[in-house]
């Protein structure tokens, strides 16, 4: 019946049913004259909300960044196409990426280089946005948020930094095949199944997954050796280089594979957290001395407020006190100054107050 009546309330239904023309999509409001239109391009769709978030940080009367996918049918989304577009890229069009390697490998490759050296490429330092996503400190909230109880029952910036710690041999190796491109040493596939978790433990803070996670590392990095024993030497210089560009042991998962990393480690903690918080608040319910209706009630309040974990997770911009974040946003506040600036000079702003406002935007962002 319910469908039968929204049946009747559209007044064509097969317009629901088909891709819309051009001419039947909504006009975009009229932009603002008074402020110049940045392109901003991204990897993929998922990364739209991420990089808005950011932008929405560095807002003025004089810059409107639009954030959107490059529309390119010959090559595949992601940090190709944007790589391809670098030669175009200027102080109206911005190229914003994950790091991947690049960062950590400073110019020793060709696109290490160039993404490094790009005056208009901005990339996370990081990883990958999801490194963000999954920043230690943050994860406590997005606890409380999908399950509505801050009690703490585990210390996940405990947890994550001897994950870190534990991990961080197999991170050297996988990232050293990387940089010489021999993936058949030690490819992403074998990574991930080392450093993934497959359960928690949540007694003594998950000490009993970490120390089977150790085992699991000592026995794939003897492989490594045994297999590659050439390699060894050479891996010292650099380990090396990449501790000089802020690695340390204790901070290895911001710079792991990011879907690795989400999938098959934060979001096993997440979940367990999650499910036992969630238990201990249904049993407080229960507990009470309401009855009945109201027991009922109040226990359907509970269960509609929650929200599903993986979505809170991808949701929260609680990763601005990551120091990787930090480098990231003094990039992006100098190319607003020096935008800013180059503007008035030129005589594209004619009021002088344009110092005020870039002096209120560096208090909010540093």
């Amino acid at each position: 019946m319910g469908k039968r009546f929204l049946d009747k309330r559209r007044p064509n239904n097969s317009a629901y049913r088909r891709t819309p023309r051009p001419e039947e999509l909504p006009a975009p409001l009229p932009a603002d004259p008074n402020q110049r239109l940045v392109e901003v391009y991204v990897e993929g769709y998922e990364d739209v909300a991420f990089w808005r978030g950011i932008f929405d940080h560095f807002r003025t009367p004089y810059l409107r960044f639009e954030i959107s996918v490059p529309n390119r049918e010959d090559l595949p989304k992601g940090k190709k196409v944007l790589l391809s577009m670098v030669p175009r890229s200027s102080e109206r069009l911005l190229l914003c990426m994950d790091s991947d390697f690049d960062y950590l490998f400073a110019d020793r490759t060709p696109q290490s280089k160039e993404v490094n050296r790009s005056k208009y490429v901005f990339h996370t330092f990081a990883y990958a946005t999801e490194n963000y996503l999954c920043y230690a400190p943050a994860l406590h909230n997005v606890c409380v948020k999908a399950t509505k109880n801050d009690t703490r029952i585990f210390d996940f910036v405990r947890f994550m930094r001897e994950y870190s710690c534990t991990i961080y041999p197999l991170f050297v190796w996988y990232a050293f095949s990387a940089r010489l491109d021999t993936v058949n040493v030690f490819p992403l596939c074998d990574f991930k199944s080392s450093v993934r978790i497959n359960f928690l433990d949540l007694r003594d803070n998950g000490a009993e997954t970490l120390a089977w996670l150790a085992r699991n590392v000592a026995k794939r990095e003897q492989m490594l050796v045994a297999r590659n024993p050439r390699m060894v030497e050479p891996m010292k210089e650099f380990e090396r280089e990449l501790r000089a560009r802020g690695l340390t042991r204790e901070t290895t998962y911001l710079f792991m594979h990011g879907h690795t990393l989400m999938d098959n480690v934060v979001m096993v903690l997440l979940n367990t957290v999650c499910e036992k918080l969630r238990a201990m608040s249904i049993a407080k319910i229960a507990a009470s001395s309401k009855q009945g209706t109201a027991l009922r009630n109040e226990m359907s309040n509970y269960t509609n407020s929650l929200r599903p974990v993986r979505d809170v997770l991808l949701d929260h911009e609680n990763y601005m006190d990551c120091p990787l974040y930090k480098r990231l946003q003094r990039d992006l506040l100098r190319y607003v100054r020096l935008t800013v600036g180059g503007m008035y000079q030129r005589g594209e702003i004619r009021d002088s107050s344009y110092l005020t406002t870039l002096r209120h935007l560096y208090e909010r962002n540093m």
